[in-house]
């Protein structure tokens, strides 16, 4: 137990003590930095933060042990070594995640959700190449949910503190999807896929917006156009067409 202690401390210290700058991208591919945010816990925090940061937290409890039941029962190195990066990430997103909920009066809970111990249970009853399979597509799954979610927030909170939470978590979701995926045996497949984009609601080629609908349905006419001036229209639409109809008879 001592000697996983010391272990997972070294990884966590050396994740929080790399600089920024070393993260590595494909050339043109920005990294985003982590400075220019702020954490003073101002701003209002909406449900949706509260929940974001209750699923953070409901995260690292079972990611948590699932990796360290990698590193115990796995057989391939590779699911051993991504098992011990995700745990020790972890431990270091819970903390960050815990101290935003104090600034904030948030609650958190200390136990997994029933989903995710369900899963947990899957790996204890499984070994071998079923483990890796169990532990890769469970995580897979779970950070592809998530993923989303923390776009969500980052992009609408009112909340500093939990702006900030939100674009570190996305860089840690990254960052464990892109290890899952380095498993090799991820079952895309399974995964969920993209709800279809939704048709902008139109009827025939000229878009019909709701005040024209309304006023067709009153008697009220086209917006915008007094009546006055589509009588006008129509008379002189009229009297064109009686010309035209004399002139073609002249002709003959």
């Amino acid at each position: 137990m001592k000697s996983w202690l010391v272990g997972a401390t070294t990884v966590v210290l050396a994740f929080m003590l790399t600089p920024a700058g070393a993260a590595h991208a494909d050339d043109g591919v920005p990294v985003p930095p982590n400075t220019g945010l702020t954490d003073t816990a101002k701003g209002t925090v909406s449900a949706a933060d509260k929940d974001f940061v209750i699923k953070v937290r409901l995260a690292g409890l079972w990611e948590i042990p699932a990796g360290n039941m990698a590193q115990e029962k796995s057989d391939d190195p590779n699911i051993v070594k991504i098992g011990k990066s995700i745990s020790a990430q972890h431990v270091v997103l819970d903390e960050l995640d815990r101290a935003v909920a104090k600034k904030l009066g948030i609650d958190l809970p200390n136990q997994p959700n029933g989903d995710q111990q369900g899963w947990l249970a899957e790996m204890r009853n499984a070994s071998g190449g079923q483990f890796n399979q169990i532990y890769v597509d469970r995580l897979r799954a779970a950070h592809g949910k998530i993923f989303p979610a923390i776009a969500t927030i980052r992009a609408s909170t009112r909340n500093d503190s939990v702006r900030k939470l939100a674009q570190q978590a996305n860089q840690f979701v990254m960052t464990h999807m892109t290890l899952l995926e380095s498993s090799g045996i991820v079952d895309y497949g399974a995964l969920p896929t993209a709800a279809a984009p939704v048709a902008p609601g139109q009827k025939g080629p000229v878009p019909i917006d709701n005040q024209m609908i309304a006023a067709a349905g009153n008697g009220g006419g086209v917006p915008g156009l007094s009546n006055t001036v589509v009588l006008l229209v129509l008379a002189a639409a009229l009297v064109v067409g009686v010309i035209t109809t004399m002139r073609i008879f002249r002709s003959r």
